[in-house]
């Protein structure tokens, strides 16, 4: 059947679900090269499912000891053998799962395989099914996308068998963005089979072309470190319970319940909806702008044809659109300098009026004006803030720990909001928000430095290409009032933005077998570190604590400031110095150094390094 825009494709045989498809073009041509085909995956030329229980069965056993899910393998059932152990807490990396899905990375040894997968998935709909508390007569329906890494459609086809073994229906949405995976439980049209039940993202956001992992969605957004680790908890079991009899009966079940749908253009309708509406119902509001879109070969490559184009914008200068999970021009990260230096230079070259970059699952972006200058990190942030207090005036504005005392003049200042300063991790921000509002406290934008940004107005999803569109709002609604000048509406917006002179992140690691530990946890260690700095920083006239802070310990001084904080997850004290000048940030790097120099399981090489230049 040919492919048909927001209507369902076809019914798909698990064993045709690999097939090339050909909006992936050079993905899945690679994937077949040589070198990744030993990818040890288990069970070569066999489909692994998990299970055959039914939903029901799958729920009532789900409620036994502690709702931990276990297989329907009889006591005389086969085990099957060459499964590897796999310590499935370990995967988790807060709110989502990672792991190493390639070979190739001395020193990175597979973990995320396609049985391991298969139980992730069947353990999400175990999970999904006491959520629901569904009666046995209605299937549910769990969508799965993918962002362009090699792994994803073997991850892709593994996490079908599972949801099909718990009798769930698949829906494969084939290449897409994490925030489409959750607006496809919001979405309502029998057409597309919407709303879902529940949301698979496969991505790992910008880590090398080796690894890969799960976000997972219901319509009450993304789950959080809990649900992982009880997601976690059932699927090792399940993959303890694997038999050559359920994989069998599983996959038969596979080859009847995924459907194909190209939920993507329903997506960027939406998207290109919201820009025509911002303009007054104007087809083309965008005609006469050129923009330039950077995919950095993630899956943003269809903002630039599906939704500037029929916007009337000129796309030409756009680069690296086609997916290509080896990322092979820049990392697809809009904090790294050069994929920033990328669309900078794209921008200039084509005399463009605003350039747009992604990161690559299209949960983050940035942009840059037709001058060269960034909107990122704060910039980007003072931006939105900006558009969202011209449309929500007085509201608070909650960012993570390591934004600029120079924002906060910004927003509480020039544009009359209130700045919350919370903590780093995009669902610790999105959180916070969330709470404020249910306290009685008005919040509507949540964004991280590091791209992360999400609006009440769309649900907390932190939505890259939304972002974006804000943006382009502005431009239309700019234009459609009379006004010219390109992107010079947004650069205004943010002109009275102080910036530091110097601005530096240097990482201080924890040596976990040093003898200084004394036999405790890197987080114990690193918060005695934060408690002596604290109490070195307050005998220290120059330098002041700050009143409300909620990680680490920041501090004031010089005219600048400095924040120490614990990694979430790594034994690491991240340091943060911002400063009038390298003078001045010598001098709060110095007043750190002393603090923290006599703890001998830190590595201060970089900080030291730092104050003597």
């Amino acid at each position: 059947m040919a492919e048909m825009t927001g209507k369902i494709v076809q019914n798909l045989p698990s064993a045709q679900c690999c097939q090339q498809n050909r909006q992936f073009g050079s993905l899945y041509r690679r994937d077949q090269c040589a070198r990744f085909k030993n990818n040890s995956l288990l069970f070569k030329g066999r489909k692994l499912t998990w299970t055959g229980i039914s939903a029901m069965q799958l729920h009532n056993m789900s409620n036994i000891s502690k709702r931990v899910v276990y297989c329907n393998a009889s006591p005389s059932a086969t085990v099957v053998p060459s499964l590897g152990k796999v310590d499935f807490l370990k995967l988790q990396n807060g709110s989502d799962i990672r792991g190493v899905a390639v070979d190739g990375v001395a020193g990175e040894p597979i973990n995320l395989t396609e049985p391991v997968t298969q139980a992730i998935a069947a353990a999400f709909a175990a999970w999904l099914l006491d959520k629901k508390k569904a009666d046995s007569s209605k299937r549910l329906k769990i969508s799965i996308g993918h962002d362009s890494r090699i792994s994803a459609q073997k991850l892709q086809d593994a996490a079908s068998r599972g949801i099909a073994g718990a009798d769930f229906d698949a829906v494969h949405y084939g290449l897409a963005s994490t925030p489409a995976m959750f607006n496809s439980t919001l979405t309502k049209n029998e057409d597309i089979l919407c709303p879902v039940d529940g949301a698979i993202m496969i991505t790992a956001s910008h880590l090398p072309y080796n690894r890969n992992g799960f976000k997972f969605f219901t319509n009450a957004g993304g789950l959080g470190k809990a649900d992982i680790k009880d997601i976690l908890e059932r699927a090792a079991n399940i993959y303890n319970g694997f038999t050559p009899e359920s994989l069998k009966e599983a996959e038969k079940k596979a080859s009847l319940s995924i459907s194909k749908v190209d939920y993507m253009s329903v997506y960027a309708s939406d998207l290109v909806a919201a820009v025509r509406k911002a303009s007054g119902n104007i087809e083309k509001p965008l005609e006469g702008f050129h923009i330039i879109v950077d995919a950095g070969n993630g899956a943003g490559g269809f903002f630039a044809g599906k939704v500037l184009e029929p916007l009337g914008a000129v796309t030409s200068g756009s680069q690296f659109l086609e997916p290509d999970g080896l990322f092979p021009n820049h990392i697809p990260n809009p904090e790294d300098k050069a994929a920033m230096k990328a669309i900078t230079q794209a921008v200039l070259d084509n005399k463009a009026d605003l350039g747009i970059i992604f990161d690559t699952d299209v949960d983050r972006s940035a942009a840059v004006d037709s001058t060269g200058h960034e909107f990122n990190r704060n910039r980007l942030i003072a931006l939105m803030s900006a558009i969202v207090l011209e449309e929500h005036p007085g509201t608070t504005i909650v960012t993570d720990s390591v934004t600029s005392d120079g924002l906060t003049t910004f927003i509480e200042k020039k544009l009359g909001g209130k700045h919350h300063r919370f903590k780093r991790g995009y669902k610790n921000v999105i959180d916070e928000a969330i709470r404020l509002n249910s306290v009685g406290e008005e919040s509507h934008l949540a964004i991280e430095t590091s791209g992360h940004g999400a609006l009440k107005e769309n649900h907390w999803l932190d939505d890259g290409a939304y972002l974006m569109v804000k943006l382009l709002n502005k431009l239309a609604s700019a234009r459609a009032s009379g006004q010219t000048g390109g992107s010079k509406v947004l650069t205004d917006l943010v002109d009275e933005l102080q910036e530091p002179g110097v601005a530096v992140e240097l990482r201080l690691k924890i040596d976990q077998n040093h003898s200084d530990l004394k036999g405790g946890s890197f987080r114990e260690y690193g918060e005695a570190v934060l408690k002596h700095l604290e109490n070195k920083s307050e005998s220290d006239t120059k330098l002041q604590k700050a009143p409300v802070n909620y990680e680490g310990i920041r501090v004031s001084g010089y005219g600048g400031w400095f924040l120490l904080r614990l990694s979430l997850h790594d034994p690491v004290l991240p340091l943060n110095i911002e400063a009038p000048s390298n003078e001045d940030a010598v001098k709060l790097g110095l007043a750190v150094l002393s603090a923290v120099n006599e703890f001998s399981a830190l590595d201060v090489s970089a900080l030291a390094k730092f104050v003597q230049q």
